[in-house]
């Protein structure tokens, strides 16, 4: 039988995995938005058990988080960790003060939020950061993400926005966000074998939570998110960018590191979603929030690695002019 290379056709979009079955759920929900409670049952589940697959999915990325890091692992990991969610909180913290928990109702920005510029900030896609360090850096700097891989899932968007001053969250919910990533980082840490099979579940995973959001989602404002989304990734790239590559500088590091890791996760998107469920006051933003964060996606992971090669190949430069100067020196001395 003819193969139909579906995969690789998805995977060509930056995100694909995520903002394919988001569209597709999206769609559905648009156009024909009794079908899944027409059918019930396990299809009905599919469209609508976001919140049990994201239960899951965050287990299984635990797992894949090694607590035994290196100091250097460390030490680089948590630098760029401290930037990028810094950035998110002190962006956080001015937005709130001005828009609140609710988005902005009308004009040119109208969808955008607070919810939506946090999370979008928050949170680092892994394999695109280590896919670039493990093409311009070292790779002690693709392990790092071992310890940036802690800011997956909705615990630190719930602490930012609580800083920020806006509507808070009962200490129970904080610890629930966080206790599935936990629990699976026992689980990994405890039993390598169980590392792994619980890890490999976690790319699975992805496209069935990515469906059922988007289930949740009304395609009429889809080309407004995606303006407003354009808008967002250049802030993403450019606002976490500037502090990330600093600090990897002062950490020993070239910046090309800091860069790599100036874009948003495709879980991300995700998250509004799970902030609405555990506290109210954020679901009208959370609807707009998860197109504006899946359009930034796909922004950041096209603008991300455009800005990482020119990086690396400034400092390739600036490396060779250096020794060939050390060389002529040299020359001059003998």
């Amino acid at each position: 039988m003819a193969q139909i290379p579906i995969k690789r056709a998805i995977e060509r979009v930056p995100g694909g995995m995520m903002i394919v079955p988001l569209l597709l759920g999206a769609v559905v929900a648009t156009f024909m938005p009794g079908m899944p409670k027409f059918f019930g049952s396990f299809t009905n589940a599919l469209f609508t058990g976001a919140l049990p697959i994201l239960a899951v999915f965050y287990v299984c990325m635990g797992a894949a988080i090694d607590i035994k890091a290196t100091p250097y692992l460390l030490k680089k990991g948590g630098a760029l960790f401290v930037a990028k969610v810094g950035s998110a909180i002190v962006v956080g913290m001015v937005l709130g003060h001005f828009l609140g928990e609710q988005p902005v109702p009308s004009g040119l920005f109208a969808g955008m939020s607070t919810l939506a510029v946090v999370a979008a900030m928050n949170d680092t896609n892994g394999g695109l950061y280590m896919a670039l360090m493990g093409q311009y850096g070292k790779s002690e700097d693709v392990g790092a993400y071992t310890i940036m891989s802690l800011e997956s899932g909705p615990f630190l968007t719930m602490v930012t926005l609580g800083v920020a001053g806006l509507a808070a969250f009962p200490w129970q919910t904080l610890v629930g966000s966080i206790l599935p990533l936990v629990v699976g980082m026992l689980l990994g840490n405890l039993d390598r074998e169980m590392r792994e099979f619980l890890g490999r579940a976690v790319p699975v995973m992805i496209p069935f939570f990515a469906l059922a959001l988007g289930a949740s989602l009304d395609l009429h404002k889809v080309w407004q998110a995606g303006l407003l989304g354009l808008g967002l990734g250049v802030a993403v790239v450019v606002v976490t960018g500037i502090p990330l590559y600093l600090t990897d500088r002062l950490t020993g590091g070239t910046g090309v590191a800091g860069v790599a890791a100036a874009n948003t996760a495709g879980n991300g998107a995700a998250v509004p979603a799970l902030i609405a469920a555990a506290n109210p006051v954020y679901a009208e933003a959370a609807k707009s929030a998860t197109l504006l964060v899946a359009a930034c996606v796909v922004v950041t992971a096209i603008l991300s690695p455009i800005l990482t090669a020119a990086v690396a190949k400034r400092v390739a430069k600036r490396t060779s002019e250096s020794k060939d100067t050390s060389h002529a020196k040299a020359g001059a001395r003998q």
